[in-house]
């Protein structure tokens, strides 16, 4: 399966059965054990970033770009603490699940904006870019393209999140582990830190701040990195 291959899997599964799935783990409804560590890991990756950006003091009226918003987690609490926030998912059913919670959490309002576009189909010019869980879903060569093409759009920040490729997580993966359930139907690429971290190099980014999230089923490598 190629990467362009990899983006249509994506799309059908998380406009079908794949967004029940997501949508019940990114809420607060009853979920099983297994969705329900994955539901708590997401939460600490998203509140990490919230809390860096908190102890930068600067969010009221910063232009962000949040690439790969799902349901609308990271977008919403940024649109409340005043940032000016761009949103986009793969997904059109994500996307319109995430205007429901934001008119919800909001009311009518114009921030976030939302819209439905892939990665590579990303323009314009933000402050802050970040990129959360969404890395998982490209092999290393698509997520270097990627990676390049979200620092184009990031004037002063990028912040992103991945799943790590070290020895135990990709045994893990190996056995079936790592995403369990029924319903997974995407593949689950790991990528080694050293690697995204050259990348964000050869981009002219630095790594200022990193954090790992790290549950029974929810692994996740978080970086910020700024130039």
């Amino acid at each position: 399966m190629n990467g362009v291959d990899d983006k249509t899997v994506v799309r059908e599964y998380f406009n079908a059965t794949g967004f029940d799935r997501w949508r019940r783990i990114y809420g607060d409804g009853e979920v099983n054990k297994v969705q329900l560590d994955i539901r708590q890991g997401h939460q600490r990756t998203v509140d990490t970033v919230l809390s860096w950006l908190k102890e930068d003091g600067n969010w009221a009226g910063l232009t962000v770009c949040d690439a790969g918003c799902g349901v609308g987690s990271l977008s919403i609490p940024l649109a409340q603490a005043g940032a000016i926030v761009y949103a986009s998912d793969i997904s059109e059913k994500m996307v319109g699940e995430a205007k429901t919670r934001a008119s919800e959490a909001l009311g009518q309002t114009t921030n976030p904006t939302f819209t439905v576009q892939d990665l590579e189909g990303l323009s314009g010019s933000y402050h802050t870019v970040i990129c959360l869980d969404v890395l998982i879903h490209y092999p290393q060569d698509k997520a270097a393209q990627m990676i390049a093409h979200l620092s184009s759009l990031a004037e002063s920040r990028l912040i992103l999140s991945f799943a790590p490729k070290t020895l135990a997580y990709t045994v893990l993966k190996k056995i079936g582990d790592f995403f369990p359930g029924p319903s997974k139907a995407t593949r689950a690429y790991l990528h080694r830190e050293s690697d995204i971290v050259n990348i964000l190099k050869a981009n002219g980014w630095t790594v200022q701040r990193q954090a790992m999230t790290k549950t029974r089923f929810y692994f996740s490598r978080l970086l910020e990195a700024t130039r």
